[in-house]
């Protein structure tokens, strides 16, 4: 088994944090002591991933193994304090004592990391709210020690290496340079008793799965927010939080824009000549009956009020606006070419005042350049 820290965990050095999660994830659960009870070369890759992954999940620990390796991290042991600052870390401190912080600042265990859930819903859907359940995998705090990461009936006790601050100092020319401790990672405490079921993590990654209400009038981008449902803090700190992304899929018939809908509706040349009414079947499932003004043209909007989407968190409902589209007829029968025939004789310009006006114009213009 390797020891490289991306190696253990299956991926490439210049991995994002979201990859190096999941792999993580995906391993946790293969290597679970509870799933290979007694394998001891899963309980031993069980801990070199935790560890390898405790390292690179944080931005700090990853630069200082990228350019260390694990050396960065071996010569916190011994009790006194260890000097790996640099620039950054002068600065860092600089400030922190102006800002409040200094000696005996401990930052403790750390909320859990929020999550987020993409969820496809229809129009229809959006339109009416609906409650459904989603499975997701996620850290959780250990239920056998509590999420305390100690082995039951033991606790964790003061870190010999910071004395309980969660910092440790090192002098660096006129400088006092403070950093989170290296041995309890700034939490102050140490757990000499790991429990078994979590390796000391104080969480565990499982499957989970949720009742999500989805409200009514909901939008594309719609962001609903599950407080605590997110990955579990480490060492019994609070979780984190679920966001679930809504993305609206394709209609066939509705396009939408905020409680507006649209759609394109075609009509035959009769009903645009001679006006009637058509009837649109809507998302409330009610067939709204919209009247076509004799003469209309294509591309013409009707509005019916009151037929597009609800308002989300709000009383009232939108409108849906009809794009007239005049369909030109293919197929005619004997009849019906008569008929046709019949009215272009009749015709005298003044039906298509458009048409004529356009043609006048090229008139006038041929007449201008002959001139």
């Amino acid at each position: 088994m390797s020891d490289d820290y991306y190696e253990l965990l299956e991926v490439e050095r210049t991995a994002d944090d979201g990859t190096i999660k999941s792999s993580y994830r995906k391993l946790a659960m293969r290597y679970h002591p509870d799933k290979n009870p007694g394998c001891a070369d899963s309980e031993a890759r069980f801990k070199a991933i935790s560890e390898a992954y405790d390292v690179l999940k944080d931005p700090q620990k990853r630069a200082a193994y990228d350019q260390y390796g694990k050396a960065a991290f071996q010569n916190g042991g011994g009790g006194g304090p260890q000097d790996f600052g640099g620039f950054s870390d002068i600065f860092e401190n600089i400030f922190g004592e102006f800002m409040g912080g200094g000696r005996g600042r401990q930052r403790g265990p750390q909320r859990g990391a929020d999550l987020r859930y993409d969820l496809e819903i229809t129009f229809e859907e959006a339109f009416n709210g609906k409650q459904t359940e989603i499975s997701i995998e996620v850290s959780a705090s250990c239920e056998p020690c509590g999420g305390a990461g100690a082995k039951p009936g033991t606790s964790a006790s003061a870190c010999g290496t910071c004395g309980g601050h969660g910092q440790v100092r090192a002098q660096q020319g006129f400088f006092v340079v403070e950093r989170t401790c290296p041995s309890c990672h700034g939490s102050g405490r140490v757990i000499s008793d790991p429990c078994t079921s979590c390796r000391g993590e104080g969480r565990v990654v499982k499957p989970k799965t949720l009742s999500v209400n989805i409200p009514r009038g909901v939008d594309d981008g719609t962001r609903i927010r599950l407080s605590g449902e997110g990955e579990a803090g480490a060492r019994g700190a609070p979780a984190g939080g679920l966001y679930i992304f809504l993305h609206l899929k394709r209609h066939p018939v509705f396009q939408r824009e905020g409680t507006t809908l649209f759609c394109k509706v075609p009509i035959s040349i009769t009903t645009a000549a001679l006006g009637g009414c058509i009837k649109v079947p809507g998302l409330d499932r009610v067939e709204h009956e919209i009247r076509i003004p004799a003469g209309i043209q294509s591309g013409k909007q009707l509005r019916q009020r009151g037929a597009g989407m609800p308002v989300l968190n709000g009383r009232g409902m939108g409108d849906l606006v009809v794009q007239i589209d005049v369909e030109t007829p293919t197929k005619l029968t004997a009849r019906q070419k008569e008929i046709l025939e019949a009215f272009r004789e009749t015709e005298t310009g003044e039906e298509c005042p458009q048409s004529r006006g356009f043609f006048d114009k090229l008139k006038d213009m041929w007449d201008d350049l002959t001139d």
